[in-house]
């Protein structure tokens, strides 16, 4: 998947947000303003309630499962034969215990890629399930999926491809509605629906699509069908509710913002940062809440290939994205592609059931539950929050904890509903009798780790050194790393 990310219209989005739209998901800059202006304006920006359920899912599983899992291929070409489906084994209850068990909390399914092949009956192609001989072309992956993943308490999406190298109506006027009657089939059909995952690919160099050039998707009307259809879903990637991060890797930047300019390219500019929302303010740019998510698979491609079976990620390459994804203000959905079979491979089992293994480790032990000092920081609700006093320079926070503990990790969350406000902050520990800083940190935002050497003591503080409002810090923790599972 190669993504070709394109600015929407401030237009657009305001007519999507949902009725009423509210001023604070969107903030206007004026030329006039003063950086002060701007940053408080920034820190003023707030997610829409969708967005904070979107980010509170932290670790989710991408499906890649389709006619590309038959072909061995990573794109089709949409001219395979639907007999080639027939995953005799097919179990989406083990895909869903497997993302359960693994700690995930949702489940997202390649309804349709690029190739054009429909997991679902759908009604206006013959290219799909219905006439393939699995299940005598009587059954629905979409519907398996989707059943599965309710049952065990997972919430569920779907990844719908605007291009379809299958429908001969791919590149004209026609398309737009052909791609909306599928859209609406997907969510009518199958429950609630809560993540609508939108690829912006069409063609590349090595494998071009003559059709793709200039094709422009109708994605005012897309928009709407997903808000009028399941409001609380939210868009991803080329969606108005979370962007791509960058890369297919999982990598994630030191410093990340969700609050981000709407048209302003941030260049090499740090996105989000001040000199960017300076530069969006001298475009009199609007602001929005855009968290970011890192799509990465557990293996080298997105679909199941045989040769990769030993070539998935090892137990320190997972837990790392984990850790500065999950752990950075992003969301990590991570790939686990079923093979021809219709099962995931063991595998990939074994190295999921050891990533649960080390984040459970971390999790075990709180050292700050139970101290002594500001209590709605560290009740493990991030509905309570604490916040300091506004204009008061340096804020600080003190805990003294229940023993004297030896702790290598931290954990900040800042209060998301009330904005993301922190930029800097640093992390001291009471050693000999005195504040020694063992970390520190920029922004925060949903969740942020941090590791640093190992210290044993028994109070700690929280010192926010840049803060663009009053810092608003839901939950902190501290923590000890858990070792690698890998011998």
């Amino acid at each position: 998947m190669k993504h070709i990310l394109k600015s929407l219209l401030i237009a657009v989005l305001l007519a999507i947000c949902g009725a009423p739209c509210r001023a604070e998901y969107f903030v206007k800059l004026e030329p006039t303003d003063t950086e002060e202006q701007v940053v408080r304006k920034a820190a003023s920006v707030t997610p829409h309630p969708r967005q904070i359920a979107w980010q509170r899912e932290e670790y989710t599983a991408f499906i890649h499962f389709g006619m590309n899992t038959m072909t061995n291929r990573e794109w089709g070409r949409g001219t395979e034969d639907p007999a080639l489906f027939n995953p005799k084994k097919l179990d989406a209850r083990q895909w869903a215990a497997v993302i359960k068990n693994a700690g995930m909390t949702q489940m997202i399914l390649t309804a349709k890629h690029h190739d054009g092949f429909c997991l679902w009956p759908s009604a206006y192609t013959e290219h799909s399930v219905k006439n393939s001989p699995w299940k005598n072309g009587g059954g629905d992956v979409v519907r398996e999926a989707a059943d599965a993943a309710r049952e065990t308490g997972l919430k569920f999406g779907f990844y719908l491809s605007p291009w379809d190298r299958n429908s001969p109506l791919f590149g004209t006027p026609g398309y737009d509605t052909y791609y909306d009657n599928q859209l609406r089939e997907l969510l009518t059909g199958y429950g609630p629906i809560h993540e609508v995952w939108m690829d912006g690919a069409c063609g590349s160099a090595m494998d071009p699509d003559p059709r793709c050039k200039g094709v422009a998707y109708d994605w005012d009307t897309i928009f709407a069908t997903v808000r009028e259809l399941q409001p609380q879903a939210a868009m991803s990637i080329y969606g108005p509710d979370v962007r791509w991060i960058g890369n297919e890797a999982g990598e994630n930047p030191d410093t990340q913002w969700s609050v981000l300019p709407v048209s302003t390219p941030a260049g090499d500019m740090i996105p989000g940062g001040r000199a960017h929302l300076m530069a969006a303010a001298k475009n009199g740019d609007t602001l929005r809440w855009y968290p970011a998510q890192a799509d990465t698979s557990i293996r080298p491609g997105w679909f199941y290939h045989p040769g990769e079976d030993y070539l998935v990620k090892t137990n320190s390459q997972l837990f790392h994205i984990w850790f500065n994804t999950v752990g950075g203000n992003a969301q990590l959905l991570l790939n686990i592609p079923p093979g021809p079979d219709g099962l995931i491979h063991k595998n990939d089992i074994k190295a999921l059931t050891a990533l649960r293994k080390r984040i459970d480790a971390i999790y075990d032990r709180n050292f700050v539950a139970g101290a002594q000092g500001e209590t709605a920081a560290i009740d493990g609700d991030q509905d309570t929050f604490w916040q300091g006093p506004e204009g008061a320079g340096e804020l600080s926070l003190e805990y003294t904890l229940p023993a004297p503990a030896a702790f290598d990790i931290a954990m900040l969350q800042e209060h998301i509903a009330s904005g993301q406000r922190i930029e800097a902050f640093a992390l001291d520990a009471e050693i000999n009798g005195r504040w020694t800083e063992i970390a520190s940190g920029t922004t925060v935002g949903y969740k942020r780790f941090v590791q640093f050497e190992p210290v044993t003591a028994g109070r700690v503080r929280i010192r926010f050194t840049q803060y663009r409002a009053a810092p608003a810090l839901a939950e902190f923790a501290l923590f000890t790393m858990a070792p690698s599972a890998e011998k």
